[in-house]
Protein backbone atom coordinates (compact mmCIF):
# COMPACT_ATOMS: atom_id res chain seq x y z
CA UNK A 1 0.00 0.00 0.00
CA UNK A 2 1.33 3.19 -0.97
CA UNK A 3 0.52 6.44 1.50
CA UNK A 4 0.63 8.88 -1.38
CA UNK A 5 -1.66 7.11 -4.01
CA UNK A 6 -4.27 6.13 -0.82
CA UNK A 7 -4.14 9.98 -0.02
CA UNK A 8 -4.74 10.81 -3.48
CA UNK A 9 -7.98 8.76 -4.06
CA UNK A 10 -9.27 10.10 -0.68
CA UNK A 11 -8.81 13.57 -1.47
CA UNK A 12 -10.35 12.97 -5.12
CA UNK A 13 -13.58 11.64 -4.31
CA UNK A 14 -14.43 13.47 -1.23
CA UNK A 15 -13.35 16.27 -3.39
CA UNK A 16 -15.58 15.04 -6.36
CA UNK A 17 -18.63 14.26 -4.47
CA UNK A 18 -18.70 17.88 -2.89
CA UNK A 19 -18.28 19.57 -5.81
CA UNK A 20 -20.99 17.58 -7.25
CA UNK A 21 -23.30 19.58 -4.91
CA UNK A 22 -21.47 23.14 -4.89
CA UNK A 23 -22.86 23.67 -8.91
CA UNK A 24 -25.98 23.09 -7.88
CA UNK A 25 -26.04 25.33 -4.83
CA UNK A 26 -24.62 28.28 -6.63
CA UNK A 27 -26.82 27.79 -9.89
CA UNK A 28 -30.26 26.97 -8.61
CA UNK A 29 -29.45 29.74 -5.89
CA UNK A 30 -28.94 32.58 -8.55
CA UNK A 31 -31.97 30.78 -10.19
CA UNK A 32 -34.29 31.05 -7.24
CA UNK A 33 -32.94 34.87 -6.15
CA UNK A 34 -34.05 35.85 -9.74
CA UNK A 35 -37.75 33.50 -9.64
CA UNK A 36 -38.67 35.31 -5.96
CA UNK A 37 -37.53 38.92 -7.51
CA UNK A 38 -40.39 38.12 -10.69
CA UNK A 39 -42.93 37.48 -8.07
CA UNK A 40 -41.54 40.38 -5.76
CA UNK A 41 -42.43 42.67 -8.95
CA UNK A 42 -45.47 41.02 -10.31
CA UNK A 43 -47.17 38.96 -7.34
CA UNK A 44 -48.07 36.23 -9.75
CA UNK A 45 -48.95 32.84 -8.08
CA UNK A 46 -46.82 30.72 -10.15
CA UNK A 47 -43.56 32.59 -9.06
CA UNK A 48 -43.87 31.87 -5.31
CA UNK A 49 -45.05 28.35 -5.87
CA UNK A 50 -41.87 28.48 -8.24
CA UNK A 51 -39.86 29.98 -5.37
CA UNK A 52 -40.84 27.61 -2.49
CA UNK A 53 -40.23 24.10 -4.78
CA UNK A 54 -37.28 25.24 -6.09
CA UNK A 55 -36.08 27.10 -3.04
CA UNK A 56 -37.00 23.79 -0.85
CA UNK A 57 -34.46 21.72 -3.45
CA UNK A 58 -31.80 24.12 -3.19
CA UNK A 59 -31.87 24.19 0.51
CA UNK A 60 -31.28 19.94 0.73
CA UNK A 61 -28.63 20.51 -1.89
CA UNK A 62 -26.82 23.35 0.36
CA UNK A 63 -27.15 20.90 3.53
CA UNK A 64 -25.46 18.66 2.27
CA UNK A 65 -22.80 20.78 0.25
CA UNK A 66 -22.00 21.79 3.88
CA UNK A 67 -22.08 18.28 5.28
CA UNK A 68 -19.65 16.84 2.94
CA UNK A 69 -17.33 20.25 2.43
CA UNK A 70 -16.29 20.13 6.12
CA UNK A 71 -14.12 17.06 5.54
CA UNK A 72 -12.16 18.97 3.25
CA UNK A 73 -10.47 21.28 5.18
CA UNK A 74 -9.50 18.34 7.57
CA UNK A 75 -7.57 17.04 4.87
CA UNK A 76 -5.31 19.39 4.64
CA UNK A 77 -4.04 19.12 7.73
CA UNK A 78 -3.99 15.27 8.50
CA UNK A 79 -3.42 13.70 5.61
CA UNK A 80 -1.43 16.78 3.47
CA UNK A 81 0.46 18.26 6.32
CA UNK A 82 3.52 19.18 4.29
CA UNK A 83 1.52 20.69 1.34
CA UNK A 84 -0.42 22.66 4.09
CA UNK A 85 2.95 23.80 5.44
CA UNK A 86 4.15 25.04 2.11
CA UNK A 87 1.35 26.90 0.92
CA UNK A 88 -0.06 28.21 4.28
CA UNK A 89 1.24 31.94 4.38
CA UNK A 90 -0.91 32.18 0.75
CA UNK A 91 -3.50 29.93 1.46
CA UNK A 92 -4.57 31.37 4.52
CA UNK A 93 -5.82 35.14 3.17
CA UNK A 94 -8.29 33.20 1.02
CA UNK A 95 -9.78 30.15 3.25
CA UNK A 96 -10.36 32.33 6.28
CA UNK A 97 -12.45 35.25 4.31
CA UNK A 98 -14.32 31.73 2.86
CA UNK A 99 -15.14 30.60 6.11
CA UNK A 100 -15.45 33.62 8.40
CA UNK A 101 -16.75 35.93 5.31
CA UNK A 102 -18.47 34.34 2.86
CA UNK A 103 -19.50 31.31 4.15
CA UNK A 104 -21.34 32.95 7.88
CA UNK A 105 -22.74 36.02 5.53
CA UNK A 106 -24.15 33.32 2.84
CA UNK A 107 -25.55 30.79 6.16
CA UNK A 108 -26.84 33.77 8.42
CA UNK A 109 -29.29 35.21 5.72
CA UNK A 110 -30.08 31.83 4.04
CA UNK A 111 -31.27 31.30 7.57
CA UNK A 112 -33.53 34.67 7.93
CA UNK A 113 -34.73 33.54 4.38
CA UNK A 114 -36.00 30.32 5.54
CA UNK A 115 -37.44 31.61 8.42
CA UNK A 116 -38.21 34.72 7.64
CA UNK A 117 -41.35 34.02 5.33
CA UNK A 118 -43.99 35.70 7.58
CA UNK A 119 -41.65 37.85 10.02
CA UNK A 120 -39.64 39.80 7.53
CA UNK A 121 -41.20 42.41 5.22
CA UNK A 122 -40.90 41.04 1.42
CA UNK A 123 -38.66 43.07 -0.04
CA UNK A 124 -36.26 42.59 3.06
CA UNK A 125 -37.05 38.71 2.93
CA UNK A 126 -35.81 38.96 -0.88
CA UNK A 127 -32.67 40.90 0.11
CA UNK A 128 -31.85 38.33 2.86
CA UNK A 129 -31.58 35.53 -0.14
CA UNK A 130 -29.79 37.94 -2.85
CA UNK A 131 -27.53 38.48 0.08
CA UNK A 132 -26.81 34.94 0.72
CA UNK A 133 -26.52 33.98 -3.26
CA UNK A 134 -24.38 36.36 -3.53
CA UNK A 135 -22.21 35.58 -0.72
CA UNK A 136 -22.07 32.03 -1.71
CA UNK A 137 -20.90 33.11 -5.43
CA UNK A 138 -17.93 34.85 -2.95
CA UNK A 139 -17.28 31.77 -1.49
CA UNK A 140 -16.35 29.96 -4.92
CA UNK A 141 -14.30 33.14 -5.81
CA UNK A 142 -12.05 32.79 -2.42
CA UNK A 143 -11.94 29.04 -3.36
CA UNK A 144 -10.88 29.44 -6.83
CA UNK A 145 -8.09 31.80 -5.70
CA UNK A 146 -6.31 29.45 -3.38
CA UNK A 147 -6.77 26.42 -6.27
CA UNK A 148 -5.40 29.35 -9.12
CA UNK A 149 -2.44 29.87 -6.97
CA UNK A 150 -1.48 26.13 -7.09
CA UNK A 151 -1.75 26.27 -11.11
CA UNK A 152 0.08 29.80 -10.91
CA UNK A 153 1.46 31.13 -8.07
CA UNK A 154 1.81 34.58 -8.21
CA UNK A 155 2.75 37.44 -5.59
CA UNK A 156 4.99 35.46 -3.44
CA UNK A 157 8.48 35.23 -2.31
CA UNK A 158 11.02 32.13 -1.52
CA UNK A 159 11.62 32.98 1.72
CA UNK A 160 13.91 29.81 3.90
CA UNK A 161 12.27 27.60 1.23
CA UNK A 162 8.53 28.68 1.51
CA UNK A 163 6.67 31.06 -0.22
CA UNK A 164 5.72 34.02 1.43
CA UNK A 165 2.66 36.48 -0.01
CA UNK A 166 4.50 39.79 -1.01
CA UNK A 167 1.93 41.02 -2.89
CA UNK A 168 -2.16 40.02 -1.70
CA UNK A 169 -4.00 42.29 -4.82
CA UNK A 170 -1.34 39.57 -6.98
CA UNK A 171 -2.90 37.15 -5.31
CA UNK A 172 -6.46 37.82 -5.55
CA UNK A 173 -6.56 38.91 -9.32
CA UNK A 174 -4.42 36.42 -10.32
CA UNK A 175 -5.32 35.76 -14.23
CA UNK A 176 -6.15 32.60 -13.36
CA UNK A 177 -8.77 33.18 -11.09
CA UNK A 178 -10.21 35.66 -12.77
CA UNK A 179 -10.69 33.45 -15.89
CA UNK A 180 -11.90 30.27 -14.10
CA UNK A 181 -14.40 32.46 -11.73
CA UNK A 182 -16.68 33.18 -14.55
CA UNK A 183 -15.94 29.66 -16.19
CA UNK A 184 -17.22 27.68 -13.25
CA UNK A 185 -20.15 30.14 -12.23
CA UNK A 186 -21.32 29.47 -15.65
CA UNK A 187 -20.57 26.09 -15.53
CA UNK A 188 -22.82 25.96 -12.41
CA UNK A 189 -25.84 27.69 -14.00
CA UNK A 190 -25.63 25.17 -16.66
CA UNK A 191 -26.32 22.38 -13.78
CA UNK A 192 -29.14 25.08 -11.91
CA UNK A 193 -30.55 24.98 -16.03
CA UNK A 194 -30.32 20.92 -16.66
CA UNK A 195 -32.05 20.58 -13.23
CA UNK A 196 -35.04 22.86 -14.22
CA UNK A 197 -35.30 21.66 -17.29
CA UNK A 198 -35.41 17.85 -16.18
CA UNK A 199 -38.04 18.15 -13.57
CA UNK A 200 -40.31 20.55 -14.99
CA UNK A 201 -40.70 17.92 -18.30
CA UNK A 202 -40.74 15.17 -15.70
CA UNK A 203 -44.24 17.80 -14.39
CA UNK A 204 -44.96 18.48 -17.64
CA UNK A 205 -45.23 14.72 -18.71
CA UNK A 206 -47.74 13.96 -15.69
CA UNK A 207 -50.46 15.74 -16.10
CA UNK A 208 -50.28 14.96 -19.44
CA UNK A 209 -50.16 11.39 -18.61
CA UNK A 210 -52.78 11.89 -15.99
CA UNK A 211 -55.47 13.99 -18.35
CA UNK A 212 -55.28 17.54 -16.78
CA UNK A 213 -53.52 18.83 -19.53
CA UNK A 214 -55.02 17.84 -23.15
CA UNK A 215 -54.41 18.86 -26.74
CA UNK A 216 -56.11 20.56 -29.15
CA UNK A 217 -57.12 20.00 -32.86
CA UNK A 218 -54.14 22.04 -33.80
CA UNK A 219 -51.72 20.83 -31.44
CA UNK A 220 -51.57 23.41 -29.03
CA UNK A 221 -51.76 22.75 -25.10
CA UNK A 222 -55.28 22.84 -23.22
CA UNK A 223 -54.19 23.56 -19.36
CA UNK A 224 -56.54 21.57 -17.04
CA UNK A 225 -57.27 20.75 -13.48
CA UNK A 226 -57.85 17.90 -11.35
CA UNK A 227 -59.47 17.19 -7.74
CA UNK A 228 -55.74 16.86 -6.65
CA UNK A 229 -54.63 20.01 -4.61
CA UNK A 230 -52.26 22.27 -6.23
CA UNK A 231 -52.80 20.35 -9.77
CA UNK A 232 -54.72 23.42 -11.35
CA UNK A 233 -53.60 25.62 -13.74
CA UNK A 234 -51.17 27.99 -11.67
CA UNK A 235 -49.60 24.19 -11.75
CA UNK A 236 -48.97 23.68 -14.86
CA UNK A 237 -47.38 27.43 -15.33
CA UNK A 238 -44.97 26.48 -12.75
CA UNK A 239 -43.78 23.75 -15.24
CA UNK A 240 -44.03 25.62 -18.82
CA UNK A 241 -42.21 28.70 -16.73
CA UNK A 242 -39.67 26.80 -15.50
CA UNK A 243 -38.60 24.32 -18.18
CA UNK A 244 -38.32 27.81 -20.19
CA UNK A 245 -36.37 29.31 -17.56
CA UNK A 246 -34.14 25.99 -17.72
CA UNK A 247 -33.27 25.79 -21.36
CA UNK A 248 -32.57 29.27 -22.06
CA UNK A 249 -30.46 29.56 -18.32
CA UNK A 250 -28.75 26.03 -20.30
CA UNK A 251 -27.94 27.59 -23.36
CA UNK A 252 -26.55 30.92 -22.33
CA UNK A 253 -24.60 29.21 -19.38
CA UNK A 254 -22.94 26.53 -22.57
CA UNK A 255 -22.03 29.73 -24.51
CA UNK A 256 -20.72 31.58 -21.49
CA UNK A 257 -18.64 28.22 -20.26
CA UNK A 258 -17.28 27.87 -24.10
CA UNK A 259 -15.81 31.61 -24.07
CA UNK A 260 -14.39 31.38 -20.98
CA UNK A 261 -13.18 27.64 -21.19
CA UNK A 262 -10.98 29.57 -24.68
CA UNK A 263 -9.63 31.75 -22.63
CA UNK A 264 -8.89 29.44 -19.59
CA UNK A 265 -7.10 27.05 -22.65
CA UNK A 266 -4.87 29.94 -23.75
CA UNK A 267 -3.76 30.79 -20.41
CA UNK A 268 -3.27 26.52 -19.77
CA UNK A 269 -1.16 26.16 -22.85
CA UNK A 270 1.59 29.25 -21.39
CA UNK A 271 1.20 27.98 -17.70
CA UNK A 272 1.23 24.70 -17.89
CA UNK A 273 1.90 23.57 -21.54
CA UNK A 274 2.04 19.83 -20.51
CA UNK A 275 -1.37 19.39 -19.17
CA UNK A 276 -2.83 20.87 -22.40
CA UNK A 277 -0.14 18.86 -24.64
CA UNK A 278 -1.41 15.85 -22.78
CA UNK A 279 -5.22 17.08 -23.32
CA UNK A 280 -4.85 17.02 -27.10
CA UNK A 281 -2.26 13.97 -26.94
CA UNK A 282 -0.52 16.47 -28.73
CA UNK A 283 2.84 14.42 -29.13
CA UNK A 284 4.52 16.13 -31.48
CA UNK A 285 5.08 19.83 -32.32
CA UNK A 286 2.39 21.17 -34.53
CA UNK A 287 -0.59 22.98 -35.20
CA UNK A 288 -3.87 20.07 -35.69
CA UNK A 289 -5.87 18.86 -33.22
CA UNK A 290 -6.93 15.44 -32.21
CA UNK A 291 -10.45 14.52 -32.99
CA UNK A 292 -9.72 11.46 -32.13
CA UNK A 293 -6.47 9.39 -30.82
CA UNK A 294 -5.82 5.65 -29.28
CA UNK A 295 -3.26 3.90 -27.78
CA UNK A 296 -2.25 1.29 -24.95
CA UNK A 297 -4.50 1.93 -21.90
CA UNK A 298 -2.02 3.32 -18.98
CA UNK A 299 0.74 4.46 -21.27
CA UNK A 300 2.29 7.82 -20.84
CA UNK A 301 4.47 7.07 -23.44
CA UNK A 302 3.58 9.24 -26.66
CA UNK A 303 5.50 6.48 -29.35
CA UNK A 304 1.96 4.33 -28.47
CA UNK A 305 -0.15 7.16 -29.18
CA UNK A 306 -1.71 6.95 -32.74
CA UNK A 307 -3.86 10.17 -34.08
CA UNK A 308 -7.01 8.74 -35.94
CA UNK A 309 -8.48 11.85 -36.65
CA UNK A 310 -6.52 15.20 -36.78
CA UNK A 311 -8.00 18.79 -37.93
CA UNK A 312 -5.14 20.84 -38.70
CA UNK A 313 -4.82 24.60 -37.45
CA UNK A 314 -7.23 24.11 -34.79
CA UNK A 315 -4.91 23.13 -31.55
CA UNK A 316 -2.62 26.89 -33.01
CA UNK A 317 -6.07 28.13 -32.27
CA UNK A 318 -6.85 27.02 -29.29
CA UNK A 319 -3.66 27.96 -28.04
CA UNK A 320 -2.46 31.11 -29.70
CA UNK A 321 -5.65 32.23 -31.46
CA UNK A 322 -4.29 31.85 -34.91
CA UNK A 323 -4.29 28.41 -37.27
CA UNK A 324 -0.33 28.38 -37.90
CA UNK A 325 1.78 28.87 -34.98
CA UNK A 326 3.35 25.79 -34.01
CA UNK A 327 2.86 24.27 -30.40
CA UNK A 328 5.25 22.54 -28.50
CA UNK A 329 3.70 18.93 -27.99
CA UNK A 330 4.60 16.39 -25.44
CA UNK A 331 8.11 14.98 -26.45
CA UNK A 332 9.60 18.25 -26.63
CA UNK A 333 7.93 19.52 -23.19
CA UNK A 334 9.01 16.42 -21.80
CA UNK A 335 13.05 17.36 -22.21
CA UNK A 336 12.29 21.36 -20.91
CA UNK A 337 10.87 20.21 -18.01
CA UNK A 338 13.67 17.78 -17.17
CA UNK A 339 15.87 20.11 -17.90
CA UNK A 340 14.15 22.70 -15.46
CA UNK A 341 12.99 20.75 -12.80
CA UNK A 342 15.07 17.41 -12.97
CA UNK A 343 15.08 13.82 -13.89
CA UNK A 344 14.95 12.44 -10.75
CA UNK A 345 13.33 13.61 -7.02
CA UNK A 346 16.22 14.82 -4.62
CA UNK A 347 17.54 12.41 -2.14
CA UNK A 348 15.69 13.95 0.82
CA UNK A 349 13.24 12.05 3.00
CA UNK A 350 10.76 14.38 2.14
CA UNK A 351 9.88 11.88 -0.68
CA UNK A 352 9.66 8.76 1.57
CA UNK A 353 9.86 6.04 -0.68
CA UNK A 354 9.95 7.79 -3.95
CA UNK A 355 13.06 9.55 -3.04
CA UNK A 356 15.34 8.94 -6.13
CA UNK A 357 12.68 7.89 -8.30
CA UNK A 358 12.52 9.46 -11.90
CA UNK A 359 9.65 11.83 -12.14
CA UNK A 360 6.69 11.14 -14.34
CA UNK A 361 5.96 14.55 -16.00
CA UNK A 362 3.61 13.55 -18.54
CA UNK A 363 -0.29 13.41 -16.92
CA UNK A 364 -2.51 10.40 -17.35
CA UNK A 365 -3.02 10.84 -20.87
CA UNK A 366 -6.13 8.92 -20.76
CA UNK A 367 -7.88 11.36 -17.89
CA UNK A 368 -6.70 14.54 -19.83
CA UNK A 369 -7.15 13.43 -23.18
CA UNK A 370 -10.93 11.91 -22.46
CA UNK A 371 -11.09 14.79 -19.33
CA UNK A 372 -11.43 17.50 -21.56
CA UNK A 373 -13.64 16.18 -24.31
CA UNK A 374 -16.13 14.81 -21.75
CA UNK A 375 -16.11 18.32 -20.25
CA UNK A 376 -16.85 19.64 -23.65
CA UNK A 377 -19.18 16.94 -24.97
CA UNK A 378 -21.60 16.83 -21.49
CA UNK A 379 -21.69 20.33 -21.91
CA UNK A 380 -22.93 20.14 -25.67
CA UNK A 381 -25.32 17.94 -25.19
CA UNK A 382 -27.00 19.89 -22.13
CA UNK A 383 -27.51 22.68 -24.70
CA UNK A 384 -28.24 20.69 -27.22
CA UNK A 385 -31.19 19.30 -25.21
CA UNK A 386 -31.97 23.02 -24.32
CA UNK A 387 -32.73 23.88 -27.39
CA UNK A 388 -34.65 20.66 -28.37
CA UNK A 389 -36.68 21.30 -25.39
CA UNK A 390 -37.71 24.89 -26.51
CA UNK A 391 -38.88 23.76 -30.16
CA UNK A 392 -40.71 20.65 -28.38
CA UNK A 393 -42.67 22.61 -26.18
CA UNK A 394 -43.21 25.69 -28.51
CA UNK A 395 -47.17 24.34 -28.70
CA UNK A 396 -47.30 24.53 -24.68
CA UNK A 397 -46.31 21.19 -23.67
CA UNK A 398 -44.23 18.24 -23.59
CA UNK A 399 -44.72 15.37 -26.26
CA UNK A 400 -46.81 12.09 -24.75
CA UNK A 401 -43.66 9.83 -25.21
CA UNK A 402 -42.39 8.01 -21.94
CA UNK A 403 -38.97 7.52 -23.25
CA UNK A 404 -38.73 11.36 -23.93
CA UNK A 405 -39.57 11.98 -20.30
CA UNK A 406 -36.80 10.01 -18.91
CA UNK A 407 -34.29 10.54 -21.29
CA UNK A 408 -34.98 14.35 -20.30
CA UNK A 409 -34.63 13.17 -16.06
CA UNK A 410 -31.34 11.19 -17.42
CA UNK A 411 -30.62 14.17 -18.92
CA UNK A 412 -29.93 16.55 -15.74
CA UNK A 413 -26.61 14.34 -14.65
CA UNK A 414 -25.39 15.84 -18.26
CA UNK A 415 -23.70 19.45 -16.94
CA UNK A 416 -22.97 17.57 -13.78
CA UNK A 417 -20.84 15.07 -15.55
CA UNK A 418 -19.06 18.19 -17.60
CA UNK A 419 -18.52 19.88 -14.31
CA UNK A 420 -16.88 16.92 -12.69
CA UNK A 421 -14.77 15.84 -15.57
CA UNK A 422 -13.60 19.60 -15.96
CA UNK A 423 -12.19 19.42 -12.35
CA UNK A 424 -10.48 16.10 -12.17
CA UNK A 425 -8.65 17.17 -15.42
CA UNK A 426 -7.71 20.45 -14.42
CA UNK A 427 -6.66 18.41 -11.11
CA UNK A 428 -4.61 15.25 -12.29
CA UNK A 429 -3.91 17.17 -14.99
CA UNK A 430 -1.21 19.12 -13.20
CA UNK A 431 0.41 16.19 -11.85
CA UNK A 432 3.60 15.58 -10.62
CA UNK A 433 2.76 18.66 -9.00
CA UNK A 434 0.63 20.08 -6.76
CA UNK A 435 2.07 23.45 -7.02
CA UNK A 436 2.54 24.01 -10.53
CA UNK A 437 5.98 25.96 -11.80
CA UNK A 438 4.96 28.54 -14.47
CA UNK A 439 6.98 29.26 -17.35
CA UNK A 440 5.00 32.24 -17.78
CA UNK A 441 6.70 35.16 -17.28
CA UNK A 442 3.64 36.62 -15.26
CA UNK A 443 4.35 33.60 -12.99
CA UNK A 444 7.14 32.79 -10.73
CA UNK A 445 8.99 30.02 -12.03
CA UNK A 446 10.88 28.65 -9.34
CA UNK A 447 7.58 27.93 -6.56
CA UNK A 448 6.60 24.50 -7.11
CA UNK A 449 5.71 21.73 -5.05
CA UNK A 450 6.00 17.77 -6.17
CA UNK A 451 2.29 16.31 -5.25
CA UNK A 452 5.39 13.38 -3.44
CA UNK A 453 6.30 15.81 -1.22
CA UNK A 454 2.81 16.66 0.10
CA UNK A 455 1.37 13.93 1.96
CA UNK A 456 1.93 13.93 5.61
CA UNK A 457 4.62 12.01 6.71
CA UNK A 458 3.52 11.00 9.84
CA UNK A 459 0.04 9.02 8.77
CA UNK A 460 0.69 5.88 8.04
CA UNK A 461 -0.82 4.00 4.52
CA UNK A 462 -3.74 1.93 6.79
CA UNK A 463 -4.23 4.63 8.43
CA UNK A 464 -5.18 6.29 5.44
CA UNK A 465 -6.71 3.51 4.13
CA UNK A 466 -9.08 3.34 6.84
CA UNK A 467 -10.52 6.69 6.41
CA UNK A 468 -10.64 6.27 2.87
CA UNK A 469 -13.14 3.76 3.71
CA UNK A 470 -15.41 5.19 6.11
CA UNK A 471 -15.11 7.94 3.92
CA UNK A 472 -16.59 6.97 1.48
CA UNK A 473 -18.92 4.56 3.55
CA UNK A 474 -20.22 7.94 4.84
CA UNK A 475 -20.82 9.97 1.68
CA UNK A 476 -22.75 6.68 0.08
CA UNK A 477 -25.12 7.30 2.39
CA UNK A 478 -25.50 10.47 2.17
CA UNK A 479 -25.77 10.52 -1.17
CA UNK A 480 -28.45 7.75 -0.85
CA UNK A 481 -30.47 10.48 1.92
CA UNK A 482 -29.97 13.43 -0.59
CA UNK A 483 -31.47 11.72 -3.37
CA UNK A 484 -34.34 10.07 -1.73
CA UNK A 485 -34.97 13.03 -0.46
CA UNK A 486 -34.93 15.14 -3.85
CA UNK A 487 -36.76 12.35 -5.26
CA UNK A 488 -39.27 12.53 -2.33
CA UNK A 489 -40.26 16.68 -2.77
CA UNK A 490 -39.80 16.51 -6.69
CA UNK A 491 -42.80 13.94 -6.87
CA UNK A 492 -44.66 15.13 -4.64
CA UNK A 493 -44.54 18.70 -6.73
CA UNK A 494 -45.55 22.17 -5.46
CA UNK A 495 -47.62 20.79 -2.53
CA UNK A 496 -44.54 18.94 -1.40
CA UNK A 497 -43.03 22.96 -0.70
CA UNK A 498 -46.33 24.37 0.34
CA UNK A 499 -48.45 21.63 2.16
CA UNK A 500 -50.72 24.96 2.76
CA UNK A 501 -51.96 24.42 -0.77
CA UNK A 502 -53.88 20.52 0.80
CA UNK A 503 -55.20 22.48 3.23
CA UNK A 504 -56.66 25.68 2.42
CA UNK A 505 -60.16 26.33 2.92
CA UNK A 506 -62.32 26.18 -0.29
CA UNK A 507 -62.09 30.12 -1.70
CA UNK A 508 -59.40 31.34 0.31
CA UNK A 509 -56.65 32.21 -1.92
CA UNK A 510 -53.75 29.95 -1.22
CA UNK A 511 -51.58 32.14 -2.78
CA UNK A 512 -52.11 35.19 -1.12
CA UNK A 513 -48.20 36.49 -0.37
CA UNK A 514 -46.78 35.89 3.46
CA UNK A 515 -46.05 38.94 5.01
CA UNK A 516 -45.51 40.36 8.59
CA UNK A 517 -48.30 39.36 11.40
CA UNK A 518 -50.06 37.09 9.12
CA UNK A 519 -51.25 33.96 11.65
CA UNK A 520 -49.56 30.40 11.08
CA UNK A 521 -51.75 27.70 10.17
CA UNK A 522 -51.10 24.85 7.80
CA UNK A 523 -48.45 27.56 6.23
CA UNK A 524 -45.86 27.26 9.28
CA UNK A 525 -42.57 28.05 8.01
CA UNK A 526 -41.42 25.15 9.74
CA UNK A 527 -42.92 23.37 7.06
CA UNK A 528 -40.77 24.78 4.07
CA UNK A 529 -37.47 24.98 6.64
CA UNK A 530 -37.82 21.10 7.17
Amino acid sequence: MDALEIARWQFGITTVYHFMMVPLTIGLGLVVAVIQTVWYRTGKPEYLRMTKFWGKLFLINFIMGVATGIVQEFQFGMAWSEYSRFVGDVFGAPLALEALLAFFVESTFLGLWIFGWKQLKRGVHLACLWIAVIGSVFSAYFIIVANSWMQHPVGVEMINGRPVMTDAWAVFTNNTALVAVPHTLFGALAVAGGFLLGIAWYHLWRRRHDGIDTVGPDGKVIPGEADIPGRDKADYKVWITSLRIGAIVAMISFAGTALTGDLQGKLMFEQQPMKMAAAEAACHDGTGFSVLSVGNIGSQNCDEIVAVIEVPGILSFLAKGDFTTEVKGVNSLLEQYKADYGTHLADNPIYGDRAGQEIEYVPVMEVTYWGFRMMIGFGGLAALAALVALWATRKGTVPASRGLMRLAVVGIMAPFGANAAGWIFTEMGRQPFVVAPNPDPSGIDQVFMFTAAAVSPGVSAGELLTSLVVLTAVYAVLLVVEVKLLVKYIRGGVVSAMPELAHAPAGENEDAAPGPGKPGGSDDVLAFAY
